[in-house]
């Protein structure tokens, strides 16, 4: 991969600024430290694209919360000024240099490669009957919070090479343990974590069928023993090169008896179905506070899945699904 300099004037120019603020506040205009924020909107980016050049920027301090749906984890969140309207300066720079360096089968928080993406190509991969017998799945042991600071660095360092992008890149990655969950900036950075690993995995181990979404992986193989093995190979990769670990709940499973649970959906060699809590909390949702929102988006997950009989039952008076 070709290191890259010359960025970072890039990054604090007044313009970029301005654009990064314009973008991080899309769907955010009512919160309270937006409000605050433009009051003072030109002198704000004026004192933040000052702490930028003069390289006297610190991350703020984080307030720090538990959310429990899907599941429990701590949720870091910064202040909007001047640390949301950075991240995302940063992003309008980095994001084309890093999506270029991902391989096609990662998926998450990438543009136009999101869930239906992947689901798609999922299924277009499973019409290779003999190929996709069975599925490995697994995912890592609470991946944002063990990713390694030193090695993400060096990392980094093999992609960029301008030194004042690398300092606030570091200052960034230095403010939290791990990569916390809830910066803009950490989705790309995890992403990027395991580039490498996705190119080994494509490149060295040749796996054809192979998909990542954040830390969730399947891989698909006509060789149930050949599963096993590249699992093997995954747990030293992951454990000596990134300091990470497989969490034991790994699977490897015929795909025509059990389907692959992957991504909201239940993908089958001749079909695809909605996740069973998918459908709970539709039918739970429509029986206690429907409205025309929430309804368009379950729908929306549905129109990936063969769920015409599904919906016919959960709404039985929808003139979209017919008789």
């Amino acid at each position: 991969m070709k290191r890259k300099g010359n960025l970072y004037h890039k990054i604090i120019s007044i313009e970029n600024l301005r654009l990064a603020d314009n973008l991080a506040q899309k769907g955010k205009s009512k919160q309270y430290g937006v409000i605050l924020h433009n009051e003072r909107k030109e002198s704000n980016l004026a004192v933040l694209h000052q702490m930028l050049f003069s390289k006297i920027y610190h991350t703020s301090n984080y307030d720090v919360f538990k959310v429990f749906e899907p599941k429990e984890r701590l949720v870091y969140r910064l202040p909007y000024f001047p640390d949301r309207i950075t991240h995302h300066a940063i992003m309008n720079v980095l994001e084309p240099i890093f999506v270029a360096c991902f391989t096609k089968d990662s998926y998450s928080c990438i543009k136009k490669r999101g869930i239906h993406a992947l689901a798609n190509n999922l299924k277009t991969a499973l019409k290779d009957v003999p190929g996709t017998i069975y599925c490995l799945k697994l995912d890592i042991k609470k991946f944002y919070p063990s990713i390694d600071h030193s090695i993400l660095k060096n990392l980094l360092r093999k992609k960029f090479k301008d030194t004042d992008l690398l300092w606030l890149l570091d200052e960034i990655i230095d403010s939290a343990p791990g990569l916390p969950i809830g910066n803009y900036l950490s989705q790309y950075l995890a992403n990027f974590y395991l580039t490498y690993f996705d190119h080994w995995i494509k490149e060295v181990l040749k796996i054809k069928h192979y998909f990542r979404y954040a830390d969730d992986i399947v891989i698909l193989h006509q060789d149930k023993r050949q599963l096993h093995s590249i699992l093997h190979q995954i747990k030293l990769y992951l454990s000596s090169q990134l300091r990470l670990t497989v969490k034991e709940n790994y699977q490897v499973f015929p795909v025509a008896t059990r389907g692959i649970d992957f991504v909201g959906y239940v993908f089958f060699h001749t079909h695809t179905l909605l996740r069973k809590r998918i459908k709970q909390n539709f039918a739970r949702m429509l029986a206690n506070n429907p409205n025309q929102q929430s309804i368009a988006a379950y729908k929306g997950w549905a129109k990936h899945a063969d769920t015409h009989h599904l919906l016919k039952k959960l709404i039985p008076n929808d003139p979209i699904q017919g008789p």
